[in-house]
Order: C-alpha cells, then sequence, then structure tokens
C-alpha cells in the first residue's frame, strides 16, 4: 500500500502531508537553529541533543512545498546542516482509503 499512497500525493490526490524529521545542526548555533525553526508554519519541534540532532514534526499543505521548503533550510538557517526525513504520512485521504471509503483512480492499472 505504500507504493499506492506515494502515487496518489505525488498526483495530488491526497493531503495533509505530516513529515517527521531529523536536523543535524552544529550544536553552538542551537539557539539560532531554534529560534529561526519556531518561526516556520507548521513545525514543532520535539527535541534535540548536544551532539547537534533535533527531531520535529512538519505539517503542510503539498509535499512540493514542504520538499521545497526543508531544502532550503541547510542554505538559509545558519548553523543547519542537513535534514533528514524519518518518516513521512498523509493523514487526510490515508484514513478514508483505509475504510474504503474513497478509491482513488489508478491510471497506472487496466
Amino acid at each position: 500500500m505504500a507504493g499506492l499512497y506515494a502515487r496518489l500525493f505525488l498526483r495530488g490526490e491526497v493531503k495533509m502531508p505530516v513529515a517527521g524529521l531529523v536536523i543535524c545542526f552544529i550544536p553552538e548555533k542551537l539557539e539560532e537553529v531554534k529560534s529561526s525553526l519556531s518561526k516556520v508554519s507548521g513545525l514543532e519541534i520535539h527535541g534535540w541533543n548536544d551532539k547537534g540532532e533535533m527531531v520535529v514534526v512538519y505539517e503542510g499543505d503539498t509535499f512540493e512545498e514542504m520538499e521545497k521548503e526543508v531544502k532550503e533550510w541547510p542554505k538559509k538557517i545558519e548553523g543547519v546542516l542537513s535534514v533528514n526525513v524519518a518518516y513521512f504520512n498523509v493523514e487526510d485521504e490515508v484514513e478514508r482509503i483505509e475504510k474504503g471509503e474513497y478509491v482513488p483512480e489508478r491510471p497506472w492499472k487496466e
């Protein structure tokens, strides 16, 4: 089913993407990183360690918007070295699909 969700999402049929991200940062820049990330709409900081790893949950309107923004963080946020995806889920339509309430078109099948 994961492949189905990915295809539906890429086609824009699935909404409300949620991602768990691990952000690697320069430990000495913790306060700057937290300050910058606290301004990102839909982002919650859940914790960090002294090795420079931070766990966040990020919700957005579309995968494309989220991907574009996340790719910019290492360039735009001083101290961010990389952003790694721990998980990615789409909550809105997935529940309806699992309950059998929504059956998306599948153009890749005849």
